[in-house]
């Protein structure tokens, strides 16, 4: 029986999935796989027992990625599984930065009491005016799950589309509509588009072509229209907060629209602050929970890695010989050659093997002819550089 600790409340729709062979577990230390959304894990122990963690969403700053793989645990995300909710959220911020919906309401609320108040709106709607997508230029750096949907949204708005995106995937690229204008650089998103919207993750890079960690900044804002837009829906940090405030107040920027509000920007001028609701719809959190839950019993049952944050993808499919071994440790020569030496001293036959690496951690996986014996995985346990081996079938 596999146990499963869940640290927040997840969809039944995902915990649902779970077979007769999955136990949810109070006690986390006896859990395998934990499911998390939003708990901070970085103070957390693991023990042996655990193997893998999926987080129900994308971000994964709660988690501690080097120490999970340092102790051999597979940390998973489900990108693109909240992408419509997000990307619904990112449209819904350019009309409110567009039209002043929100002031307008609220001054309907303040003279709500007031017995003309139907002649008043007349009057004093002209205040809240403001202006049309249709024939603005919207520029989207990144051009993922979110970024991609979203330009296509746009161009039937009747908005002008630049998107920047090197490292778009070919799936993308194909669901992209080609009226969608790809620059090369973010400079040209920065200096042409009366709106800017970024969905990109956070990297912090010393390369300036790579880094996204305050790429809107006071060099990236003076480069920018007068009156842009500026929308962010992806992280808290892709946003020069100091930089941003002092283009709000000189009008640089007319308004800013952030999903992650802080103690600077919650209560800033020209900013509209929405509270992380970008995935807080019922379908991205059962479709993040259903993600979370097929990626975790794919990688019990069948050793498959599928969207893991910390090792490398690697799939060898329903497990067809006597049995399957699967093998995480550093990615270093020679341990390869070490691995197949124990098979071949214990007389085990390798029908088919998959080695993946990933930065500084590799995964090995092998179909054997034989079952392996507790005995042999502790001398496959022992080579240095092993993080952790399991027998899957």
């Amino acid at each position: 029986m596999v146990k499963v600790n869940c640290l927040n409340a997840l969809s039944k729709v995902g915990t649902d999935l779970l077979t007769d062979n999955y136990q949810i577990t109070e006690n986390i230390d006896e859990a395998q796989a934990i499911l998390v959304r939003s708990a901070a894990m970085h103070d957390m122990q693991f023990s042996d027992e655990l193997l893998a963690i999926a987080r129900a969403g994308a971000g994964v700053n709660n988690i501690p990625l080097d120490r999970c793989a340092d102790e051999g645990i597979v940390v998973f995300n489900t990108p693109g599984a909240n992408a419509n909710g997000v990307k619904e959220l990112a449209v819904c911020a350019m009309l409110l930065a567009s039209r002043d919906v929100i002031g307008g309401i609220e001054w309907v609320k303040s003279i709500k009491d007031e017995p003309e108040v139907a002649k008043m709106v007349e009057k004093g709607k002209g205040k809240f005016a403001g202006c049309e997508l249709k024939g603005k230029k919207l520029g989207i750096i990144g051009l993922g799950a979110i970024g991609g949907p979203l330009a296509n949204i746009a161009l039937n708005f009747g908005m002008e589309v630049y998107g920047c995106d090197p490292y778009i995937s070919v799936e993308a690229a194909w669901n992209l509509s080609r009226d969608v204008k790809h620059v090369m650089t973010r400079e040209e998103i920065f200096t042409q588009c009366d709106y800017i919207s970024v969905h990109t993750p956070l990297i912090d890079n010393p390369d300036p072509k790579v880094n996204t960690k305050k790429m809107i900044n006071k060099e990236t804002i003076d480069m920018m229209k007068d009156g842009v837009i500026v929308i962010n829906m992806a992280r808290d940090l892709l946003v020069d907060d100091d930089a941003m405030e002092e283009a709000l107040k000189s009008g640089k920027v007319k308004k800013y629209v952030t999903d992650f509000p802080n103690p600077r920007t919650a209560g800033m001028d020209g900013v509209i602050a929405i509270p992380h609701l970008g995935a807080s719809t019922e379908e991205s959190e059962d479709n993040c929970a259903a993600m979370a839950v097929n990626q975790v019993m794919d990688f019990i049952e069948n050793g498959n890695i599928k969207n893991s944050v910390n090792f490398p993808a690697i799939d060898m499919g329903v497990c067809k010989t006597a049995g399957r071994i699967i093998v995480l440790h550093r990615n270093v020569p020679n341990m390869l050659t070490q691995f197949t030496k124990v098979f071949a001293n214990n007389n085990v036959n390798i029908s088919e093997m998959t080695n993946k690496s990933r930065g500084d951690y590799s995964c090995a996986m092998m179909d054997v002819d034989t079952p392996a014996t507790d005995a042999f995985v502790k001398e496959i346990a022992a080579i240095e550089g092993v993080l952790k081996v399991r027998i899957v079938k």
